[in-house]
Order: C-alpha cells, then sequence, then structure tokens
C-alpha cells in the first residue's frame, strides 16, 4: 500500500503519509490514487488541482466554499512548510466549531484530506511555501465565504500574531454570525 491514512482528531479529517522510494538519483512517491483512497473511505472525485506560493508570515484562509459546490481539499506542501487548519462547520456535527492544525512540511511530503463541510486555512511558517492543493469541486467565486482566521470562538494558537492577509480576509464574519453551507 503506497499510503498510510490516519484520522487527527477531528476524524473526518485524515493525515496521509505516502510511501517514499528514494535512493541517490532522488525519490519517487505517488501523491494519489484514487483506489486507495477509496478504500479507504475517501470517495470524493478530485476535479481541480491549484498552486500557491506564499512568503513566510502569510495566512491564507479560513476559507470554505458553500453548497451546492462544498470543496474538499487534499493539500500538500511542495516546498516549505505551513501550518494548516480544519475547521469544522457543519451545522449539527457533534465537532462543530472543533478545528484540528498539522504542520506539513515539504520533507514530510504528508497530505492532509480535508472534507467538504471545514473551513481552511494556512500560515506558512517557513521563508516561503509552496502548496499544492486538488479539490472535490471546482471554484465557484459566488459560493465562497470563510471566517477570521483571530475569530475568538475558535482560539486557534496560530504560530505568528501579525500574518499578512489578503483584503478579503480581514473581513469575514465571525461564527458567531452563522454559517450558512
Amino acid at each position: 500500500m503506497p499510503f498510510t491514512f490516519a484520522p487527527t482528531e477531528l476524524p473526518d479529517v485524515i493525515l496521509i503519509s505516502p510511501t517514499v522510494y528514494g535512493d541517490d538519483r532522488g525519490f519517487f512517491m505517488e501523491t494519489y490514487k484514487r483506489s486507495e483512497f477509496v478504500a479507504a473511505g475517501i470517495d470524493a472525485p478530485l476535479v481541480q488541482e491549484n498552486h500557491s506560493r506564499s512568503a513566510a508570515g502569510t495566512l491564507r484562509g479560513l476559507h470554505f466554499q458553500r453548497e451546492p459546490r462544498a470543496q474538499g481539499k487534499l493539500v500538500r506542501v511542495a516546498r516549505g512548510a505551513i501550518y494548516d487548519v480544519a475547521v469544522d462547520i457543519r451545522q449539527g456535527s457533534p465537532t462543530f466549531g472543533r478545528w484540528v492544525a498539522i504542520t506539513l512540511t515539504a520533507e514530510s511530503r504528508q497530505s492532509l484530506y480535508v472534507p467538504p463541510g471545514f473551513a481552511h486555512g494556512f500560515c506558512v511558517v517557513a521563508d516561503v511555501a509552496e502548496v499544492i492543493y486538488m479539490t472535490t469541486e471546482e471554484y465557484a467565486p459566488d459560493l465562497e465565504h470563510g471566517i477570521p482566521w483571530n475569530d475568538p470562538a475558535l482560539a486557534i494558537p496560530w504560530p505568528i500574531s501579525e500574518p499578512t492577509l489578503s483584503a478579503r480576509d480581514r473581513v469575514w464574519p465571525p461564527l458567531a454570525a452563522g454559517i450558512r453551507l
């Protein structure tokens, strides 16, 4: 089996470790194999791939896409390191409002699967980070939404206190304002 699938404190958020084959030339690994993911219970098709590059201190998130095009994400780091966060925003979920954080690095080669119904964000904790993520739905700008990175209801201990944010990430309404997926 080329992957190890490990549930996090939020069981639907899965940490995936690939088998890496290395020698004096470098390494080879599979980053996704549908049959293996389906066997592990991740049965959503991945339909879009994105690649971002961000400087140290950049925080992207916490983002989600509303129904009918809610997105799951398979996130990995190709360069650098990120503090990656997933927040359960599914109304009625026993873990609603809880979050999990994982440090993903290029060296670990691990991926994180964040299912639909979760807000997602990350903070760059290296000089630069290149993040590649596949999504279960195509990007639909009219359905994009978010919650503040520093929402007091979440109390996420981000590794920096003054991140570099986009204009939209400065103005998302708090979780207490209500989330409509």
